[in-house]
């Protein structure tokens, strides 16, 4: 999906080394608590994440999205189904619905934020599930400040909401949230105008701001 040097394209091995700093390294999702810490203290995180993302692939196709602004890396987000998430069993407000895939990551690089990115990236993260058959997308919010340790790779409850997600079990820090695709009936006969819509606003920065990003 593209327009005006504008584009999202499914995470593919292909397009690993696009994923921003530091999240291309960062395993908090990939891999239950316990394997996590060993990888960081082997030295291997990027490779871990590397296999996970290979075998989460075969297993069950593209688990991601990645947006260019002018062929630069913009942004990106990552789901995947329950299974294939160990961390999500660490959460207290587990465990998703069986009907669901996990949202685990939504970030925009700090140059891009603010100029509609994330929505963007949310709404082809649902395109691409509904077209699987999935019927919702969960995800556990992090609520506090998003530049505490403890947010780590969790998504801010604020974004979440903003984007339409809507609070299915509450937690005073992690609360489970969930957007529904069968009940969203807009979001089937809207998508793609919504979509462009928004493509269409995002302003890249400078060229030299987008090469620092």
């Amino acid at each position: 999906m593209s327009g005006a040097g504008r584009q999202i394209s499914s995470l593919t091995l292909d397009r690993v080394q696009d994923v921003p700093e530091p999240c291309i390294s960062c395993i908090f999702w990939e891999l239950d608590p316990a394997l996590a810490a060993a990888s960081i203290a082997r030295g291997d995180p990027g490779l871990d994440k590397e296999s996970w993302l290979s075998a989460a692939m075969l297993e069950w196709g593209s688990v991601g999205q990645i947006a260019y602004v002018d062929e630069v890396p913009a942004g990106y987000v990552t789901y995947a189904p329950p299974d294939l998430v160990p961390r999500a069993a660490a959460f207290p407000t587990s465990p998703v619905s069986a009907d669901a895939v996990i949202l685990m990551t939504a970030r925009v690089v700090p140059d891009f934020a603010g100029q509609g990115l994330g929505r963007v990236l949310i709404q082809s993260a649902a395109k691409d599930v509904m077209r699987r058959g999935v019927r919702a997308i969960e995800v556990f919010g992090y609520r506090g400040d998003p530049g505490s340790p403890k947010g780590g790779c969790v998504i801010p409850v604020g974004f979440l909401t903003a984007v339409g997600f809507k609070t299915v079990r509450e937690h005073r820090t992690y609360p489970r949230l969930r957007l529904d695709l069968r009940t969203t009936l807009t979001w089937r006969e809207d998508m793609e105008a919504a979509v462009e819509r928004l493509l269409a606003s995002v302003r890249a920065p400078s060229l030299s701001e987008g090469r620092r990003a």
